[in-house]
């Protein structure tokens, strides 16, 4: 049986530009809090992290700096996805040679490729490497779905370990075909609890960014048997998702952080500022929550 990274709350978390580049000491403190609140991995350069707009020596960077600033406190798992397979493969042995725990490589976008081009993209890149890898199924951002069957074939490499799965239709068949062995994330914030029902085993997490210990709270309490204390958690959430997604993220979250006082800065273009109505709609689903 191949063994989790994580159970529980991996946080998505963002990276704070400036005008010049990345604000290091801000990306500290909120690291700091991630870990003080009880967070379980932290996820470096995803796309909530706009990875995509980083050039390649930022890019790494910035994983070198989580990777120390954890000092193995918890599981770093970077953000390495292409939609180019080299680079792909580049930036993932950087990675690991930055001491990252595992890393988080999405289906390729806009090129996209066939079923067995998923399998060759992604046995090219595990092979590369020493360290874990958990696929990363996003359709509504890459247009391309990992089928069931075709993680099925990748769970049998022995470092892909784990995926990062936003179709949820599919959860019960992969769960079905992988075993319990092969670790089950969810991509969507407001179905934590569904996706732990079939047997998944937490959610890399958007909402985590600024209500973490809740986030991990509602995987926690699942994990220990306590489900209707995980459901209504999960509930409770809601409302507060519809604000942290009603433009596409991490705008909103981006938004929500600097509202409490984060100061983390604005998204790097083509993403631009949340709109006056996005965001009023966001600051009462925050004050509903007692956030603000």
């Amino acid at each position: 049986m191949k063994k989790s990274i994580f159970t529980g709350s991996g946080v998505a978390i963002v990276t704070p530009f400036t005008n010049d580049g990345v604000d290091f000491d801000k990306l500290g403190e909120l690291i700091e809090f991630q870990i003080k609140e009880k967070t379980d991995a932290i996820v470096i350069c995803g796309t909530t992290g706009e990875a995509s707009t980083m050039p390649d020596s930022e890019h790494i960077s910035v994983i070198g700096y989580a990777v120390k600033k954890v000092g193995k406190r918890l599981p770093v798992i970077a953000g390495t996805g292409s939609n180019d397979t080299k680079h792909a493969i580049h930036l993932s042995k950087k990675a690991e040679e930055a001491g990252a725990d595992a890393i988080l490589s999405v289906t390729p976008y806009y090129n996209k490729t066939t079923q067995k081009g998923l399998y060759e993209h992604f046995k090219v890149i595990a092979d590369s490497l020493s360290i874990p890898v958990i696929l990363y199924n996003v359709p509504s951002r890459t247009n391309l779905n990992i089928n069931p069957e075709t993680v099925k074939q990748l769970s049998e490499i022995e470092n892909i370990v784990a995926i990062k799965e936003c179709n949820l239709s599919q959860v019960g068949d992969i769960i079905n075909l992988c075993g319990s062995g092969f670790t089950v994330y969810s991509g969507e914030d407001g179905l934590v609890v569904p996706l732990m029902s079939l047997g998944g085993k937490g959610v890399i997490s958007v909402m985590a960014n600024i209500i973490p210990r809740d986030t991990h709270d509602i995987a926690a309490k699942y994990l220990a048997g306590d489900v209707d204390g995980a459901r209504k958690l999960q509930l409770k959430t809601l409302n507060l998702i519809k604000g942290l997604f009603s433009e596409v993220s991490p705008i909103p979250v981006k938004a929500a952080m600097n509202l409490m006082g984060m100061n983390v800065g604005q998204c790097r273009m083509p993403l631009v500022e949340i709109s006056d109505k996005n965001l009023e709609f966001l600051r009462s689903v925050m004050k509903e929550y007692g956030l603000i």
